[in-house]
């Protein structure tokens, strides 16, 4: 396997073929890349274990950072059929990415990127890559050491972020219970959002049991705060936490 980094040249020219909403339309990678400063992450399929935990999750969670440095579109490149990216994209609820399914691999092959999945059943599919490309030119490539299996150790979001921006620091991650109605579930969203900080909305009855709320925190009321793995407490305990 002989992977090409590319950067300093131009992305191939190619037309995806995808469809939205019951009708087809051709986009081509001037509709993707001229005048624009695009992120690119390309990932072996949609619906597989890494890239639906992570790699895409990732991209979406920062996508506003992303585009507080320039970027105008996040795409997920993969050997997929559109309606396969689709399908995907809306059980990821990941409204930040545009998908394109690379479903000839050819614009895969154009970037020497194809490589043969045959002993896992899938064909050629994409090798894990990512690539800042400005108007149609690629100005950095990370590409996944070529080992066996399925690194992911350098295209990720943080990695990509982190190049375009050096100072960036990653937020701490923060996630809060809620339940609907919830007064002070929501005085506590507020306090996080006047504080830029984004945060996971675990929602009692949706995404959580009451069951799993005691076994993490010992207590059954809402709202429930965690910020980078530590336990905060209720909309009280995160108003004085934040006030430090």
């Amino acid at each position: 396997m002989a992977l090409a980094d590319r950067t300093g040249q131009h992305v191939p020219g190619v037309v995806f073929h995808t469809r939205t909403g019951d009708s087809w339309r051709d986009v081509s990678t001037d509709d993707l890349f001229k005048g624009k400063k695009v992120v690119v992450f390309s990932l072996p399929g949609a619906f597989t274990p890494t890239c639906s935990s992570t790699h895409l999750p990732r991209y979406n969670e920062l996508a506003d950072e992303f585009k507080a440095r320039g970027i105008d579109s996040i795409l997920c490149i993969s050997v997929n059929d559109t309606f396969v990216m689709n399908a995907w994209l809306a059980d990821q609820k990941a409204e930040n990415i545009t998908v394109v399914p690379d479903g000839n691999g050819e614009f895969t092959k154009g970037m020497g990127m194809l490589v043969s999945h045959e002993d896992a059943g899938f064909g050629n599919r994409s090798w894990r890559y990512s690539m800042l490309v400005d108007n149609g030119k690629i100005e950095k490539m990370f590409i996944e050491p070529e080992k066996e299996d399925d690194p992911f150790e350098v295209s990720d979001a943080d990695t990509m972020l982190k190049f375009i921006d050096p100072g960036w620091k990653q937020q701490e991650s923060v996630s809060i219970f809620t339940k609907p109605g919830c007064a002070f579930c929501t005085k506590a969203k507020k306090l996080l959002k006047n504080k830029g900080l984004d945060y996971e909305e675990i929602v009692l009855g949706k995404d959580a049991t009451t069951v799993s709320l005691r076994a993490i925190t010992g207590k059954t009321s809402v709202p429930q705060v965690f910020v980078g793995g530590k336990y905060i407490g209720g909309s009280e305990a995160l108003e004085m936490f934040l006030s430090k």
